[in-house]
């Protein structure tokens, strides 16, 4: 994923009365974390937070007072009503450098017919470049696959540089047989 490029401004009020003001001009109220630096104060326009924080693990190329930063999106939290981003923390990355983030896991393929695949994990951690965090990491299911058959880490599709921090015997996902099947079963065995 590319770097999606923001332009922030240095925060010089704190505190709720604060933050709400920003949020009412448009604003993000958000903190820098990393890299032994002291921790930063900035605000980042709204609209584009909400854009960025679409994609999972965003890396983000802000522009403060004409200084390029990487960060990487920590959190976020939103208001459960209004689903208003309220505050955003952030984490100073360095190209080249390593980071460990969690990612979706995407099922290609499909089960055999009266079975389903019950993911045991539905998103895995990773340690890959800061620049380079996978959107997602595949996992290739046969549709010969049995009722009961298991999928663990190690049939995983990784892209190249990125690592699992899973052991590879780890249960990723179990071909399970749904009631239609033990019923299209049943009925075949009394035949």
């Amino acid at each position: 994923m590319s770097e999606i490029k923001i332009v922030a401004t240095v925060r010089e009020n704190f505190g709720k009365g604060a933050a709400r003001k920003l949020r009412a001009a448009g604003q993000t109220p958000a903190v820098i974390y990393g890299h032994g630096n002291a921790t930063r104060h900035i605000s980042l326009p709204a609209h584009e937070v909400r854009l960025a924080l679409r994609h999972k693990n965003a890396l983000l190329e802000l522009n403060i007072a004409g200084k390029t930063e990487l960060v990487l999106v920590k959190s976020a939290s939103k208001d459960p009503v209004t689903q208003i981003i309220e505050h955003v923390d952030l984490v100073e990355v360095v190209k080249g450098e390593k980071v460990h983030v969690e990612v979706p896991v995407h099922v290609i393929g499909e089960a055999m017919g009266g079975t389903i695949v019950d993911l045991e994990h539905k998103t895995v951690k990773l340690e890959a470049e800061a620049t380079h965090v996978p959107d997602f990491v595949e996992l290739h299911i046969s549709k010969e696959a049995p009722a009961g058959h298991h999928y663990t880490a190690k049939g995983i599709v990784l892209p190249k540089g990125v690592t699992l921090d899973l052991p590879a015997g780890e249960l990723v996902a179990s071909v399970v047989e749904t009631q239609a099947g033990a019923a299209a079963e049943t009925e075949a065995a009394a035949e």
